[in-house]
């Protein structure tokens, strides 16, 4: 490392002094929240791949860090699902479906059936739930990783969460809810 006064560490160094720390840790989120291997490992590229990217334009920050990677990734998910999303309109388009669904959602979900039903949802609605409630993101957040107004994710987030509800039911039968919650 270096250390002398007024000279600025090489961001591709620092980038590769983290890199074993940071390669499990922003794997293990990207996986965590798409399900598919396949998809988690793609993104990890991305992401390191837009790290070195980000130091040779100096727009990285002074100190590399896991947190920031973990940002880094968190875009790289947001913008595949926003590719996804697209994609999916498209061949909904094309087929003619509309598809609407409204039914709120309020209940605590077991992880692992609520994992199994939010990989089968459409990407514009698993990237939404997962920003919102994964990634404890506020909707003016998930608003601006969704590229979208607050008002148009707060009626995504509603017509995502009446999806999952749904899918939930038909997948795992009822929704186990903590006494009082309906």
């Amino acid at each position: 490392m270096n250390n002398r006064p007024g000279v600025r560490h090489d961001p591709g160094f620092a980038l590769l002094e983290l890199y074993d720390t940071a390669l499990p840790e922003v794997y293990g989120y990207l996986l965590s929240r798409c399900g598919q291997r396949a998809l988690a490992e793609d993104l990890t590229a991305e992401t390191f791949l837009a790290a070195v990217d980000a130091g040779q334009r100096s727009t990285a920050p002074e100190e590399l860090s896991v947190a920031w990677l973990i940002g880094v990734a968190r875009h790289k998910l947001a913008d595949h699902w926003r590719r996804s999303a697209r994609e999916e309109r498209g061949l909904r388009v094309v087929a003619g479906e509309l598809v609407e669904l409204t039914d709120p959602w309020d209940e605590r979900l077991d992880v692992l059936a609520a994992r199994d039903v939010l990989a089968a949802l459409g990407a514009h609605h698993r990237a939404a739930l997962t920003l919102r409630y994964l990634d404890g993101l506020p909707v003016a957040e998930v608003a601006e990783c969704l590229d979208r107004t607050v008002h148009a994710t707060e009626a995504l987030l509603t017509r995502a969460k009446s999806a999952f509800r749904k899918s939930y039911v038909e997948y795992h039968g009822e929704l186990r809810t903590e006494a009082g919650d309906e």
